[in-house]
């Protein structure tokens, strides 16, 4: 007697949940990590299933949002999640996509970009909402033969391919849910034909960093002015942490990554600052700020997708579950200030918009560096270089 895989048996019942309602066009199916704990399998076997269902046909992996059934034969495409369908922004995917290619292709008039949906429109959602991938559907479409079917070609197995795969399930599910069973899954080999082109997981973690930061090129002509182009930099950047939030988990800034393609943003900073007589340490301590500036915000996009996956709450449900116990600490009297932002945002409420308190931070920091490149040439006072030469100002590092 032949015992069915696990992963087969998964997707039969996955299968069937769709063919009786249970899922429709659009909604979310488990992820990998659901998967597991749900059937109670390894993730590789969660992996397999999914990538089977997006083989033949049945689900789309959607980027930040997740895997979703996809439409059935004849149908448009879904406009997402059930989250991202209520989210009230027509035309998700449009404005995803003009905010993502407004934020890699920014130019000094960008300042607006992000607010040209209408008041009513939820940015934070219509911006998770579905995109279409080119993980979509295997090359050949939907009538293409699956694998192990006659008449199937599977595609050379190449180190941008693993790569490529890896991107996409750390784009989908995040970093934790990565390994190489994983993406040989996705892909359809065994996993030791993955070594043959990537040594481990932490040598594949660096060249998905360097193909995500490669991702993004500059023009030849730089835009005139220092503020342009360090507004150009870190916007590129911002972009780029939006598309694939698990960046800003890589590493910490004091362990900077040995990327070319991560450097080619840094010579871009630096070659905005390098007219202004500053020391060479003032310098990287400015490209250091700017670059943590990013980092530190899109810490909470990856943050966001965790916590989605692991209560299953929109943020707007996050906020409607604990809204009654914020307004509890904000009538108890000892927090003031609170209760009058309370009370001024009791109907409305408040948008927490990442992207526009990127642009707002940004704004500021380099409004306060406007005002240190007015000094006279050489007073760097205050940074490590004026202390060395004798300045009494603390150093912060000594205290460490």
């Amino acid at each position: 007697m032949t015992v069915e895989p696990p992963y087969r048996r998964i997707v039969a019942d996955i299968r069937r949940q769709i063919a009786e309602g249970r899922l429709a066009p659009g909604d979310r199916v488990p992820s990998t990590r659901q998967i597991a704990r749900q059937w109670g399998v390894a993730l590789a076997t969660a992996t397999r299933a999914l990538t089977t269902l997006r083989q033949e046909g049945v689900v789309s992996a959607l980027p930040r949002v997740g895997t979703v059934v996809a439409p059935h034969a004849g149908e448009d495409s879904p406009p997402g999640p059930a989250a991202a369908r209520g989210s009230g922004g027509d035309g998700a995917e449009g404005a995803h996509q003009g905010h993502e290619n407004a934020l890699i292709e920014a130019g000094p008039a960008h300042d607006r970009t992000l607010r040209e949906a209408g008041p009513e429109h939820d940015r934070n959602r219509t911006l998770r909402a579905a995109r279409p991938g080119h993980d979509r559907i295997p090359r050949g479409g939907r009538s293409s033969p699956a694998p192990g079917q006659a008449g199937h070609r599977e595609p050379e197995l190449t180190r941008e391919r693993v790569v490529r795969a890896a991107i996409e399930i750390a784009d989908a599910e995040g970093l934790d849910a990565l390994s190489m069973r994983g993406v040989a899954a996705r892909l359809g080999v065994a996993t030791m034909s993955i070594y043959r082109h990537v040594p481990g997981k932490d040598e594949l973690t660096l060249l998905m960093a360097d193909a995500a930061f490669g991702e993004h090129s500059y023009p030849p002509e730089r835009p005139a002015g220092w503020r342009a182009r360090l507004e150009e930099s870190g916007r590129a950047l911002w972009g780029l942490h939006r598309r694939h939030p698990w960046l800003a988990q890589l590493s910490p800034l004091t362990r900077p990554l040995p990327l070319p393609n991560l450097l080619t943003h840094g010579e871009h900073m630096l070659g905005a600052l390098e007219e202004h007589g500053l020391t060479a340490s003032t310098m990287l301590d400015l490209q250091v700020l700017l670059y943590g500036y990013v980092q530190g915000l899109a810490v909470h996009l990856e943050r966001e997708a965790h916590a989605l996956a692991a209560t299953g709450l929109s943020e707007d449900e996050w906020m409607d579950l604990h809204g009654p116990a914020m307004g509890s600490i904000a009538a108890g009297g000892g927090h003031p200030a609170f209760a009058r932002l309370m009370a001024a945002f009791a109907e409305g409420g408040y948008d927490l918009d990442l992207d526009a308190i990127f642009e707002l931070g940004l704004r500021m920091l380099l409004d306060g560096l406007a005002v240190f490149l007015g000094r006279a040439p050489g007073a760097d006072a205050g940074t490590r270089d004026a202390e060395a030469a004798g300045s009494n100002a603390p150093d912060a590092r000594a205290s460490r």
